[in-house]
C-alpha cells in the first residue's frame, strides 16, 4: 500500500515537472513578444503574469516572471509591486513576513523621530 502511494506521488511530481517545462515554453514565447516589441498594454502583461505565477516553483519560470515584473514596473509601479507580493505570498511566505517586519521597523523608527 505504501509502496503504491509512493509510486503515485513520484508520478505526480514527474507530471508537475513536465507541465512546468511545457508552461515555460509557452510563456517564454509570450514573454519574448512582450519584451521584444516593448508592449505596454497592461491587460496582456497582467494576464501573462497571472498565468506564470502558478509555475514560479520552476527556476526558469521564476526568472522570466521577475524580468517581466521589472519590465512592468516602468509601466505601472503599483501593479508590478503587487505581482511581486503575489509571488511572495504564494511561494515565499517567509520572505513576505521578513519584509513586513522590515517595513514595520522602518515605520517605528520614522515615528520616533
Amino acid at each position: 500500500m505504501i509502496r503504491k502511494q509512493k509510486q503515485t506521488i513520484t508520478q505526480l511530481a514527474k507530471n508537475i515537472q513536465s507541465l512546468a517545462r511545457t508552461a515555460v515554453t509557452v510563456y517564454e514565447r509570450e514573454f519574448e513578444e512582450i519584451i521584444g516589441s516593448r508592449y505596454r498594454e497592461k491587460h496582456r502583461i497582467e494576464c501573462t503574469l497571472d498565468g506564470m505565477l502558478g509555475f514560479c516553483f520552476d527556476k526558469n519560470m521564476l526568472e522570466m516572471y521577475r524580468k517581466l515584473c521589472r519590465y512592468y514596473y516602468d509601466i505601472d509601479q503599483k501593479s508590478a509591486t503587487e505581482y511581486v507580493y503575489a509571488y511572495r505570498d504564494m511561494w515565499d511566505p517567509e520572505g513576505t513576513e521578513k519584509m513586513s517586519r522590515i517595513r514595520w521597523n522602518c515605520k517605528a523608527e520614522e515615528n520616533s523621530k
